[in-house]
């Protein structure tokens, strides 16, 4: 180029450089106005939300790098939590279509909408689960030696030996029940199994009748030429072969209809309402209302008939026509019915195909088999345990020393879930024997686990424990324990804390965290919480405990805004919260607050998320995350950076309406830094998670990390498996 047309380029370029900037400003988006935070649209369906809960865990099943019996596990456990959606979420929106309620969901959608979405899902989700079985996980298990055959498959021998243990183990038990103009519809069970089947008489006349597959015999029946009355779990050495009980029923029906002929049979089952609503207010006695309440539950109404793909419509009709439901509540799917009854394979002896045994770790601290004075570590120092990686039985020892200890004048504690046979529950029935004052809270209202409380109720109260049923119009969700011993002239409280409940059984399943302290601020808390509870103490503020439905909400809330106003100054803004779920509103809107004024929010939420985030404008600095694998996530971390003088908050609350607002619950600090730093560094293993992390889309679905293949990433549940009591 020459000088002059050097020159002229410049010039043209100044001329032009100010047009261009003027484009770019145009090009650029205009800033983003006010979002109405009312807006449906910026929610996700709780249902929806918690049926892709349940592809995550379906996904699993379907991952290779899993175990294979492991694999069969899941899909098991996404069947029973199908049940349980039905049962409970399908439930309710089929009661407010029924009421004519015009309330929407949090998405705007109306109950018989949301039905119609459920719907569409439900049938995908029970097609995948189909092929899976019958495309990948059977196969491999016959080529583990593990075979589940058809009835028809098997050879002469295995077909008498099914046929033998027929006659002497299941034959007996059955009741077929006629259904005609003298006898009634028969009740269907809820979760029952049953056949339906077509008979005809010598004069060509047709007959429906109803046989239930009993659910107190193995649901698969192990074939062995000479078969016993007990079928001992295989061990590897030999083939296994198994055929579904049904299937033994349907072989061998004449029997149960001599002199008719057996036109057709087949295999169908039922979800009932299980939401029993219980009218405390209006009750004299919330335990006798509550029992009653289980007897009715079981004639409540059908949500979900689960058919065969191969049923004639005529039986399907005389099935809905007598039950009551319609067309949107049948699913047509094929054989087996309920892969919930794949559990019973974990017990067979095959290590090689199941997750390598695990042994909680016992800090050294508590000694050999936790034989410390527990009470003596407690005045040392805070003390935080993590489960199942970290041994729950500290828990168990520390009201074991509190029966034994002579010095102990007091236990009071609340109890939500404890399992049938507790160790803890033994330990308070230790210390009524010892002369100690025991009050426990026992929440009657623990959806399906209401039979098992009303017995240790029944235990407690005939050993002279100071029983409370619940509160009216609230569960007792809370975790809490409080030892009152005295020392010299004066009285020390020790308290233990905790995310989970006070469940030996399933602390070595869920991940959940335990705070045992004698803090006297907190004792003095946990004091005037049960006195609340017992009496008529109307405490409305607390030293540090944050008390759902008093403060809980506020508490959070003000922590909350606090971040965003420090973020303003330091630019540092960071939120970490773990929970099992999150739908509330208000925290919803709050989380979009933060987010908007540049507040960077790590959600961990194992279950439902009706929060959108990467939305611009509005949550683009959210990132939400869910980890599915061998243990369920279910304690709740609430991280606030604060400016740096870092907070973290546990406790037995998620950020769901009913939580903070219709629950007791309790939500605690731990300031103990050593603890803290501790807490932080598990947080910070769970985010970074590339192995069984999904992330939510702003549309609802998740995604895995791309690296999800590379077996060197960070699989959290893993690494806390691996370096137990590392830090």
């Amino acid at each position: 180029m020459t000088r002059s047309g050097a020159r002229r380029a410049n010039t043209l370029e100044r001329k032009q450089a100010p047009a261009a900037a003027q484009a770019a400003e145009a090009a650029r988006p205009a800033p983003a106005a006010p979002r109405n935070l009312d807006d449906p649209e910026l929610y996700i369906s709780r249902e929806l939300s918690l049926l892709e809960f349940q592809r995550r865990v379906l996904e699993e099943a379907e991952d290779p790098t899993n175990p294979l019996l492991e694999r069969v596990k899941f899909l098991a456990i996404f069947s029973s939590n199908l049940d349980e959606f039905f049962m409970v979420r399908v439930a309710g929106l089929l009661q407010q279509v029924a009421s004519g309620s015009l309330e929407v969901g949090i998405d705007g959608r109306s109950a018989s909408a949301e039905l119609q979405l459920i719907h569409q899902r439900v049938s995908q989700l029970a097609a995948e689960s189909h092929k899976l079985w019958h495309v990948e996980l059977r196969p491999a298990l016959e080529r583990a030696g593990i075979h589940i055959m058809e009835y028809a498959d098997l050879n002469k021998e295995q077909r008498a030996a099914v046929d033998t243990y027929f006659l002497r183990s299941i034959f007996p038990v059955l009741t077929p029940l006629a259904f005609d103009g003298s006898r009634p519809f028969p009740h269907i069970s809820n979760r029952s199994v049953n056949l339906a089947a077509l008979v005809r008489d010598k004069k060509g006349e047709e007959h429906f009748a109803r046989v239930k597959v009993p659910d107190t015999l193995p649901q698969l029946v192990q074939v062995r030429p000479e078969p016993e009355e007990e079928q001992p779990a295989g061990n590897g050495s030999t083939e296994l072969v198994f055929v579904w009980l049904e299937d033994v029923i349907a072989a061998n029906l004449r029997l149960l209809f001599p002199g008719l002929k057996i036109v057709e049979t087949h295999p169908f089952r039922v979800n009932r309402d299980a939401d029993v609503a219980i009218k405390e207010l209006e009750s004299d006695d919330l335990l006798e209302t509550i029992e009653e309440a289980m007897r009715q539950r079981r004639f409540l109404a059908a949500v979900r008939l689960q058919v065969s793909s191969s049923m004639p419509q005529k039986v399907v009709d005389i099935l809905t026509s007598n039950m009551g439901v319609n067309s949107q509540q049948v699913y047509r799917i094929e054989h087996p019915i309920g892969f919930g009854r794949l559990a019973e394979l974990l017990s067979l002896d095959r290590p090689d195909l199941k997750d390598k045994p695990f042994v909680p770790f016992t800090p050294p601290i508590f000694g050999r088999d936790c034989q410390e004075d527990i009470f003596a570590l407690m005045r040392r120092e805070d003390i935080l345990l993590h489960h199942p990686y970290e041994s729950f039985q500290p828990v168990v020892e520390f009201l074991r020393q509190a029966a034994r200890d002579p010095q102990v004048r007091a236990i009071k504690m609340t109890l939500y879930r404890v399992g049938r046979k507790s160790p803890i529950v033994a330990a308070l029935l230790d210390a009524l024997e010892n002369g100690k004052e025991v009050a426990a809270l026992v929440e009657l209202k623990a959806r399906f686990d209401e039979e098992s409380n009303i017995e240790w109720t029944h235990t407690l109260e005939d050993a002279g424990a100071h029983v409370v049923y619940g509160v009216p119009a609230l569960k007792v969700h809370s975790k809490i324990a409080l030892v009152v011993r005295r020392e010299g002239e004066a009285i020390r409280r020790y308290v233990h804390l905790a995310t989970g409940n006070y469940n030996a059984t399933t602390a070595r399943l869920y991940t959940d965290l335990g705070f045992l302290t004698c803090d006297e601020e907190i004792a003095d808390d946990a004091t005037h919480f049960f006195n609340a509870l017992t009496g008529y103490a109307a405490k409305q503020d607390y030293r540090k405990l944050l008390v759902a439905p008093v403060g809980l909400r506020e508490g959070l809330e003000e922590l909350i805004r606090r971040e965003i106003k420090l973020h303003e100054s330091d630019g540092q803004g960071h939120l970490i919260f773990k929970m099992n779920a999150l739908e509330d509103p208000r925290m919803i809107q709050l989380l979009y607050r933060a987010s908007q004024a540049g507040v960077r929010v790590d959600l961990l939420v194992r279950g439902f998320c009706c929060l959108r985030p990467g939305v611009p404008g509005l949550s683009e600095n959210i990132r939400v995350t869910s980890i599915v694998w061998r243990f369920l996530e279910h304690s709740r971390i609430y991280y606030f950076r604060n400016g740096g003088t870092e907070e973290v908050y546990l406790g037995s609350a998620d950020l769901m309406r009913r939580n903070l607002s219709h629950r007791v619950e309790i939500v605690f600090p731990v300031a103990n830094p050593k603890l803290l730093s501790h807490l932080k560094q598990t947080l910070h293993t769970y985010m970074a998670d590339e192995a069984k992390a999904r992330h939510l889309r702003s549309d609802g679905s998740y995604v895995r990390s791309p690296k999800v293949n590379d077996p060197d990433v960070m699989n959290a549940q893993g690494w806390l498996v691996s370096h137990q009591g590392a830090v």
